[in-house]
């Protein structure tokens, strides 16, 4: 795994719209280092980095850095309690054609 997806996974979940604005665009600015594509295992480590809401836009550019790897990331429903994102990563696979 890179380092830089290393990083940006050890740092845990993007915060949600109360983090700082320093915080908010530090995590942005370590997404943007990652080169697309990334590898299966580096999207399946990814995937654990989603917070509780769009992180003022944020969620949706680690969704589709997510996308740019081997898919499907998730190929079983999540359930509905999981976080919304790992839902929509799921549904966007099966809308896609990508699991049955």
């Amino acid at each position: 795994m890179r380092t830089e997806v290393q990083t940006f996974v050890a740092e845990g979940p993007l915060p949600d719209w109360d983090g700082s604005e320093e915080e908010i665009d530090r995590r942005e600015r370590q997404l943007r280092a990652i080169a697309r594509p990334v590898t299966g295992e580096e999207a399946r480590a990814l995937v654990s980095c989603f917070g509780p809401d769009d992180c003022y836009g944020v969620a949706w550019s680690l969704l589709h850095l997510i996308e740019s790897g081997p898919n499907p990331v998730l190929a079983t429903d999540p359930g509905p309690d999981s976080n919304e994102w790992h839902q929509r990563l799921y549904l966007r696979a099966v809308n896609g054609g990508l699991i049955p």
